[in-house]
């Protein structure tokens, strides 16, 4: 199957356990691969053939910037659905969910949840 990646989109979102976090925000990221069938895009080089990239992010930015979530899995599993319902032609998406900056004492980089979904027939 092919596959569009669209990596490391950027939101402010006021996702988390604790209340500073439902309260401040923070920063997160979301990097899709989303699989389908380009062959028929990359011959008519028309972009009814494929999936919007900018739809796509704004579908996103909607769920990631909307309603709060206690857990990243929630928020995951929200932007599979909404994508996988909004673009008939991705057959399969895995979402990477990144907080950079959790309230976690100690030393990382990011936490993160990812997730794999595949269209039921």
């Amino acid at each position: 199957m092919d596959k569009i990646i669209i990596n490391n989109m950027e939101f402010y979102g006021y996702h988390g356990v604790l209340p500073e976090e439902n309260r401040l925000g923070q920063r997160f990221r979301v990097t899709l691969t989303l699989e389908l069938d380009l062959q028929k895009a990359g011959k008519t080089d028309n972009l009814h053939d494929t999936v919007s990239y900018a739809e796509v992010y704004e579908v996103c930015k909607e769920i990631v910037e909307g309603r709060p979530h206690q857990l990243l899995e929630s928020v995951a599993e929200n932007l599979s659905e909404a994508i996988l319902e909004s673009f008939p032609l991705i057959e399969q998406i895995t979402v990477q969910l990144i907080k950079p900056d959790p309230p976690i004492r100690g030393h990382y980089q990011s936490v993160a949840v990812e997730i794999s979904r595949r269209k039921s027939r």
